[in-house]
């Protein structure tokens, strides 16, 4: 079986914040009233040591997430790392990514998160009055001042970090304020995230970002990216898409071909079979009952994880773009094809153009090395060419460095490479 990863929530949905859009803070219904979010010392303990027992090694990565997680306090996750270090093997070692929205962070948490080599995502979605539009605290007062406070107080202790920002109904129409505005706080590291909030059989909240506005918005940031920022910042879905352009696979759950090796573990020890589906439906069992293998490997998990495949509609199997798309998340794949089929994702259409818009950039990416030259060599190219990243005629030098006309090569063989 291909390795799994395990996100853990040790304060379950608890958060300082009260963002419009968050799903997970629902998810304390899953618990009685009055109940005590905080994972305890003997629960943290059995994750750790059935995650370490659970993979190959010699490298074992930890994923922190919420709710807040710093809401459990520098002392706990003290406790975890002396834990971690306890119980790995003599030669190996393990790392900790630490998924954060910034605000309760200080120097002290940042030392501690330097000493001990923490990974930090930093939630943040863009300039003050984008960001704030949804991202509130418990009162609805704005928090974008305090999350820009964490990343200095991060950038100041040099702990790695990098910004998950969403994409909603809010900053979808400025693409390059969002891009800009990051990269201007000195962000190096990126991911665009699209919110997608179901109401009703196939009908969307309005906070949710429209497919062609998704779309848009990640094609004219690829556009500013490839022209002024290859091998200066890196966005996780532009490095997803060189990866799967070179005939790599791809490392991003969602644009794999199956799923359901990302797992979820509550504050209790209960494991669900995503983050997208912490539902009783998709509970698989408990790490205080069941090695974390064992629920990886059972056969609802395996058949929830294959369903990404075998239920595709027609419309995707038949799709140019299936090889880096592979019909998107589960979570979205709740719309029509043109013919009626269910099981379409909901952000088809801007995915749709956001693959073809890139694909002969990403093809002269490849080339460049391929022939042994830095990715980056593409910023002097279309800087000669006057920028044109994506117009290529159909009568014009392929970009993939053929010396054939486009339309005699790569255009078509459609988008894959």
């Amino acid at each position: 079986m291909p390795p799994f990863h395990v996100m853990v929530k040790p304060i379950g949905p608890v958060c300082n914040l009260n963002c419009a859009y968050c799903y997970y803070l629902r998810k304390d219904g899953l618990q009685p009233p009055g109940h005590d979010f905080r994972m305890t010392e003997h629960v943290v303990e059995r994750l750790i040591r059935a995650h370490i027992a659970a993979s190959p090694g010699p490298h074992v990565d930890f994923a922190w997430q919420g709710g807040e997680p710093t809401l459990m306090g520098i002392d706990f996750f003290a406790h975890v790392v002396a834990l971690q270090q306890r119980h790995l093997p003599p030669g190996w070692t393990c790392a900790n990514a630490l998924q954060t929205n910034g605000t309760l962070l200080d120097p002290q948490w940042c030392a501690f998160l330097k000493k001990h080599g923490f990974l930090v995502g930093l939630s943040m979605d863009g300039p003050a009055a984008l960001h704030d539009r949804y991202r509130v605290d418990k009162r609805g007062r704005p928090t974008q001042a305090a999350v820009v406070r964490g990343l200095r107080l991060l950038q100041q202790h040099g702990v790695e970090h990098n910004v998950l920002c969403v994409v909603h109904a809010g900053n979808a129409s400025h693409p390059l304020d969002v891009y800009r505005y990051l990269r201007g706080l000195g962000v190096t590291w990126l991911q665009f995230i699209p919110l997608v909030e179901p109401v009703g059989a196939d009908g969307v909240s309005p906070r949710s970002v429209a497919p062609e506005a998704f779309g848009a918005f990640l094609a004219e940031v690829f556009d500013e990216w490839v022209r002024h920022d290859v091998g200066r910042v890196f966005v996780q879905l532009f490095e997803e898409c060189a990866a799967v352009w070179s005939g790599l696979p791809a490392s991003l759950c969602t644009l794999q071909e199956t799923c359901g090796r990302a797992l979820v573990v509550e504050h209790n020890g209960d494991v669900y079979a995503c983050d997208h589906f912490v539902l009783p439906a998709y509970r698989r069992g408990n790490v205080l009952d069941a090695s974390l293998e064992t629920l990886a490997d059972a056969p609802e998990q395996l058949r929830f994880g294959e369903a990404k495949r075998t239920r595709l509609p027609q419309a995707c199997r038949e799709c140019d773009v299936r090889f880096i798309c592979q019909g998107g998340c589960p979570k979205d794949r709740f719309a029509h094809s043109a013919d009626g089929e269910p099981g379409l994702n909901y952000l088809c259409a801007g995915y749709r153009h956001f693959f073809h818009h890139v694909d002969p950039a990403l093809r002269r990416i490849v080339a460049l090395i391929r022939d042994g030259g830095e990715p980056s060599r593409i910023m002097a190219q279309l800087r000669r060419e006057g920028g044109q990243a994506h117009v290529v005629g159909r009568n014009d030098p392929c970009p993939c460095g053929s010396g054939r006309k486009y339309k005699h090569c790569c255009m078509g063989d459609g988008a894959k490479p």
